[in-house]
């Protein structure tokens, strides 16, 4: 049984992998504070559900560029290492912030099945994925100065993003880690439609979510703040990490 507001996705996750477990409801998350102030809070609070991995050293990877300010506060309050798991979304013809699938740092594309019916056919897709993956060699470039990014072998690894509409991203990202045998793969978000849940349980060891709102539509509507994140955030984040692992930061330029 859930408090009035909450959502219960025990059912949900029957549909994907049995070890899957589900940490989504509204009662860390209480209505009062909804929306989130901005993405800050939001990670206080992912930190707050999250903090049993506290001492695990584990390695928080963010989805650029919105989720590495929250990521930033994880890596912080759990004592692990933090970096970016690049992976771009593909966006539709004529509407390129509805996602039609995502690719990631290898070339590797996941897509929707309903891809095809918004127009997205194999023409158009190869032109798209190939300007998503100039922009990640270019994040690449920016963010770990051409660097390889930290291996997720045998680390409890926490893949976070601001929010889940469609998912493709974060999908894209989860497989993109399990390909290189976590021990343990979390997908963490403070808010998600329901449906994006559902997906993710097929691909993560564990889903924590702060909230899933019925009503959802997007996800900066959820957020009371919801500026874009610049580059020059995503760096100052990563020089952080970098004074804490010894690693060549990278240059803003």
């Amino acid at each position: 049984m859930t408090r009035a507001g909450s959502v219960d996705l025990r059912q949900n996750a029957l549909r994907g992998p049995e070890q899957t477990v589900f940490h989504c409801s509204m009662e860390c998350a209480p209505m009062s504070l909804l929306p989130f102030l901005d993405r800050i809070q939001a990670g206080q609070f992912l930190a707050d559900r999250l903090s049993g991995w506290r001492g695990r050293h584990p390695l928080i990877l963010a989805i650029p560029r919105g989720a590495v300010p929250i990521g930033r506060v994880l890596a912080d309050a759990l004592d692990g290492d933090l970096d970016v798991v690049l992976v771009r979304k593909l966006g539709a013809p004529f509407n390129p912030e509805y996602a039609v699938g995502a690719v990631d740092e290898s070339g590797d594309v996941q897509l929707s099945p309903y891809a095809d019916s918004v127009g997205a056919d194999e023409s158009y897709l190869a032109g798209e994925v190939a300007r998503q993956l100039r922009r990640i060699r270019e994040q690449r470039r920016l963010y770990g100065e051409g660097g390889e990014p930290i291996d997720p072998q045998g680390r409890v690894v926490i893949v976070v993003d601001d929010g889940l509409a469609t998912g493709a991203t974060m999908a894209a990202a989860l497989a993109w880690v399990r390909k290189r045998t976590p021990a343990h793969l979390i997908c963490a978000v403070p808010v998600a439609s329901g449906d994006a849940l559902a997906r993710m349980a097929r691909l993560a060891d564990e889903v924590v979510c702060l909230a899933a709102p019925a009503d959802f539509s997007s996800v900066g509507a959820h957020y009371m703040r919801f500026q874009q994140v610049e580059d020059a955030e995503v760096i100052a984040a990563l020089r952080r990490r970098d004074k804490a692992t010894g690693r060549a930061p990278p240059s803003p330029g």
